[in-house]
């Protein structure tokens, strides 16, 4: 990846925030600035977390005989999501899990509508 493409991913999943931010479902962001911050963590943690926890769910994966990768890797997400939350101020998940796993599946949405319309 070159720098210009890291950079329009992360505008875009700070605009996604910005609109899971509005939806009532949870997902509470402070300001515009915060959802740049919020995006920058999730980016860095999903880097760094990611692979760990692909490895720990191989197990449970394996054991299921690979009938729910994409649900492990969903939870995988959400994992992501909830730190980026608790380590970025200002980004607060109001109602616990719950609104990690909505906005999760918000911000997955409303990221790939956004990658529809930007070229890339």
């Amino acid at each position: 990846m070159n720098i210009t493409s890291i950079m329009i991913a992360w505008f875009v999943t700070a605009a996604s925030f910005f609109a899971i931010s509005k939806l009532p479902i949870g997902v509470d962001i402070d300001s515009p600035d915060k959802t740049f911050t919020a995006a920058a963590a999730l980016g860095i943690i999903t880097v760094m977390v990611k692979p760990l926890l692909t490895f720990v769910f191989a197990i449970p994966n394996a054991l299921t005989f690979n009938f729910f990768p994409d649900f492990f890797t969903f939870v995988i997400g959400v994992i992501c999501f909830c730190l980026a939350a608790y380590f970025v101020q200002g980004f607060r998940l109001r109602y616990g899990i719950w609104s990690a796993i909505m906005g999760a599946l918000a911000l997955s949405i409303v990221s790939n509508i956004i990658y529809r319309i930007v070229p890339i």
